[in-house]
C-alpha cells in the first residue's frame, strides 16, 4: 500500500464519552465487521471491559474506506478514558499521526480531556475535535461547540458533529480524516527522545535492507509465546525474517506477521507506515518490552527513541490464600506483565501472610482491574492489602527509609519526619455546587490555588493535596456531591512533609496486615471507627466470639464484637431437652461454653478474599 493513501489515528476522550461505540459504527460503515458479528463494545474484547461499559486497554484495527474512488487504509488505535490508564493512551499517541479529540455534547469538556489533549499535543498530532451524541435530547451542542472551540482557538464551526449510536456524521468524519491526517512519512518519528517529543524528528537509517519498528503493546499466547503490536517506521517485516530486539538483544524469526481486523489477520508481510503484529515464538518473560525496536538482525538499524517508563502510584501487596498457589500467583503476574506493562512487582514475604508480591499501579481502579482479572483468568483465590502509597520516613537516629508497605510503617516514636507524595489537581465542575465543593476540599487536606471561569456555568479549579487523599474515596465522593456533573485529572508532583500515622486493624487480637494503613494524625480515631465498623459488618461470623480492633500511637481507639453462631443445644433433634431437674439443662449449657472456649484458643478467623476486595472499595457501603 502506497504510503500516501494510509492513515493512522487514535480516539482520545474522557471516560464513557462514546469512544467504544464511535468505532462500532466506523467498523459497520467500512464493512470491516460483517454485520451478523456487529455487537456494542465490539474492540473491548475483555469480559470486565463489557462488563463495566469501560475500556481498559487500547485495541488496534485497520479499515479500508473508498473515498472518491480511491481506497484508503485507516489504522485506528482505541483508547482508554479513565486515568489510570493513561498510560495506554500515550503509547497509541507515538504510534499515530492524528487524533480524534472526542467530547459529549451532553456534558461539555471535561477535566481528563484537558489532560488526553495535552498529551495529543506533545506528541505533534493532527487534532479533530468532534462532539459525539448529538442524537440526545440533553445534547448542547451550540454551547459545548464553544466550549471546544475555546479551548483549542479554532472556529467553532470547524468543530465537526457525530452520533454514534444513528451512524449520523460518521462518513464525513471519515473523509475529514483522510483530509486532515497526514499520511505517515518513511524514516520519521515523533518523539526525539523519552522526554518529549519534536514532530517529524529524522531517525538516520542509511541501511536499505534494514527495517524498524515500535513495540508499542504485546500480549502473550500458550501456544505462539509473546506477540508484539507494532507501528512499522521503515522497511518491511515478512513471516520468516530473522528480527532483533534492540533492548534485549533477543533474536528471533517471525512465525506470523498480520494485521488487526480487528481479530488478528495474517498477511505476507505488513509495510512502512502500517500498523500490525508479530508473533514471536517466545515463551521466556521480559525479553519482549514496551517500547523497544524491532529491526533486522542482519542489518540491525538504530534504535528508535522509546517510551517513559510509567512510575507507580499506588502500591498493594498481593498473597495466594494457599501457600502452594505460590508459583501460580507468580507466573499469573508474570503473563498479565505481557498484557499490561504499565504495574510492575517483585517478591515480598509476610510473617502471617506468607510468601508473596509488592506490586505497583497507575490507581486505585488498576489495583481493581488487575486483581479481579488474576481472579477470573487463572482462578486464583487472594489476599490483597490495602492500597497504598510511597513515604519518604526520616527517623530519629538519622537514618531515612523508603516505606512502600504500611506494615513497614515505623512506630510513632521512632520518626522525626515524613514526607509524602502530593498531586497537582484540576477539577470542572458547575459553579452551583461550589458552597459544598470548598469544604470538600478542605476535608482532604487540598490547597486551592485558582478558580476561573470555564464557560456554561462551569468553574475549573487548580488545586494540590496528598496523594493520600485522592485515593480516599475522593473520585466517587466528588461524582457523588456534583450529581454526576464533577470531572477530575490530576499529575504527580513533589514531596511534602506529613502528619500520618499507622493505623492496625486486629481481629481476635491478631494484627492483620493486609487492614493495615497509614492515615493523617487528626483522621486516626475517625478511620479506626469507620474500618473496624465496615469490617464487623462484612466479615463472616464464626463459631466462636471475637473483638476487631484498631490500634494506632500505641493504643486501642476503636473496638466492636463480633457473636458467635447461636445453636440451642438444649433442642435434641425435634424434641426440647424437659423434665427432671434444671440442672440437665445447665449442664448442657456448661458443656457448650467449654467447646467455645476451646474452639476459641485453637480456631483462627478465616477471612475470604470477597472480605479483602469489599475493604478495599472503601466507597462501596
Amino acid at each position: 500500500m502506497d504510503l500516501k493513501h494510509i492513515r493512522n489515528f487514535s480516539i482520545i476522550a474522557h471516560i464513557d464519552h462514546g469512544k467504544s461505540t464511535l468505532a462500532d459504527r466506523m467498523l459497520e460503515i467500512t464493512h470491516t465487521i460483517e454485520a451478523r458479528k456487529m455487537r456494542a463494545q465490539v474492540l473491548d474484547s475483555m469480559e470486565l471491559e463489557r462488563e463495566r461499559g469501560i475500556t481498559i486497554k487500547m485495541q488496534p484495527v485497520r479499515m479500508e474506506y473508498a473515498l472518491n474512488e480511491q481506497k484508503y487504509v485507516l489504522n485506528l488505535i482505541d483508547t482508554p478514558g479513565h486515568i489510570d490508564f493513561s498510560y495506554e493512551v500515550s503509547r497509541a499517541l507515538k504510534a499515530v499521526e492524528g487524533s480524534i479529540l472526542l467530547v459529549d455534547a451532553t456534558q461539555g469538556v471535561q477535566a481528563q480531556t484537558l489532560t488526553t489533549l495535552e498529551m495529543a499535543k506533545e506528541s505533534g498530532l493532527i487534532i479533530i475535535p468532534v462532539l459525539s451524541k448529538i442524537d440526545s435530547p440533553l445534547a448542547r451542542i451550540e454551547e459545548v461547540k464553544m466550549e471546544v472551540a475555546l479551548l483549542l482557538d479554532i472556529d467553532p464551526d470547524s468543530v465537526m458533529e457525530v452520533s454514534g449510536k444513528t451512524g449520523e456524521g460518521v462518513e464525513d468524519l471519515l473523509a475529514e480524516i483522510i483530509k486532515r491526517v497526514p499520511p505517515p512519512a518513511r524514516n520519521a518519528f515523533s518523539i526525539a527522545d523519552a522526554g518529549g517529543p519534536v514532530l517529524n524528528h529524522e531517525i538516520k537509517n542509511d541501511n536499505k535492507e534494514s527495517n524498524q519498528a515500535l513495540v508499542f503493546d504485546f500480549k502473550y499466547d500458550n501456544h505462539r509465546g509473546v506477540i508484539v503490536y507494532v507501528r512499522v517506521f521503515d522497511g518491511q517485516i515478512k513471516k520468516g525474517d530473522s528480527l532483533l530486539f534492540s533492548v534485549s538483544g533477543e533474536k528471533f524469526i517471525s512465525l506470523e506477521v498480520g494485521i488487526f481486523s480487528p481479530e488478528e489477520n495474517p498477511k505476507s508481510a505488513i509495510d512502512a507506515g502500517e500498523i500490525g503484529y508479530i508473533v514471536t515464538g517466545i515463551k521466556r518473560p521480559g525479553i519482549a518490552s514496551v517500547g523497544d525496536t524491532i529491526t533486522s538482525s542482519k542489518n540491525p538499524a538504530e534504535a528508535l527513541p522509546g517510551y517513559m517508563n510509567p512510575k507507580p502510584v499506588v502500591w498493594a501487596s498481593i498473597y495466594p490464600e494457599d501457600a502452594d498457589q505460590f508459583p501460580d500467583l507468580k507466573l499469573a503476574l508474570s503473563k498479565l506483565r505481557l498484557s499490561d506493562s504499565a504495574f510492575s512487582y517483585e517478591e515480598e514475604s509476610s510473617g502471617t501472610l506468607g510468601k508473596g508480591f509488592r506490586c505497583g499501579f497507575l490507581g486505585m481502579l488498576h489495583v481493581e482491574i488487575i486483581t479481579e482479572r488474576l481472579k477470573r483468568e487463572f482462578g486464583l483465590n487472594l489476599v490483597v492489602t490495602m492500597p497504598s502509597i510511597t513515604y519518604k520516613v526520616l527517623l530519629k537516629n538519622g537514618k531515612e527509609q523508603i516505606i512502600y508497605s504500611p506494615h513497614f510503617f515505623p512506630e510513632d516514636g521512632q520518626i522525626d519526619k515524613v514526607y509524602e507524595p502530593w498531586v497537582k489537581v484540576k477539577i470542572i465542575a458547575p459553579d452551583s455546587y461550589s458552597s459544598i465543593l470548598m469544604p470538600f476540599l478542605f476535608d482532604h487536606e487540598a490547597t486551592v490555588f485558582t478558580t476561573e471561569n470555564f464557560g456554561d456555568n462551569r468553574s475549573a479549579i487548580s488545586l494540590e493535596m496528598p496523594l493520600r487523599e485522592l485515593m480516599r474515596n475522593f473520585f466517587d465522593d466528588l461524582k457523588s456531591i456534583t450529581s454526576g456533573y464533577g470531572s477530575i485529572s490530576y499529575e504527580i508532583g513533589e514531596y511534602k512533609v506529613a502528619d500520618v500515622v499507622r493505623l492496625d486493624i486486629l481481629v481476635a487480637d491478631e494484627p492483620m496486615m493486609a487492614f493495615c494503613r497509614v492515615v493523617s494524625r487528626r483522621r486516626v480515631e475517625e478511620e479506626a471507627r469507620s474500618q473496624v465498623e465496615r469490617l464487623k459488618s462484612i466479615i463472616p461470623r464464626q463459631q466462636f466470639a471475637f473483638k476487631i480492633q484498631g490500634k494506632a500511637l500505641g493504643r486501642i481507639i476503636a473496638s466492636e464484637s463480633v457473636s458467635a453462631f447461636r445453636k440451642d443445644v438444649l433442642m435434641h433433634g425435634s424434641k426440647v431437652v424437659g423434665g427432671g431437674d434444671v440442672s440437665r439443662k445447665k449442664k448442657l449449657l456448661e458443656k457448650q461454653k467449654r467447646g467455645k472456649a476451646k474452639m476459641k484458643e485453637n480456631a483462627k478467623v478465616n477471612i475470604t478474599q470477597d472480605v479483602f476486595l469489599k475493604m478495599m472499595r472503601t466507597g462501596n457501603k
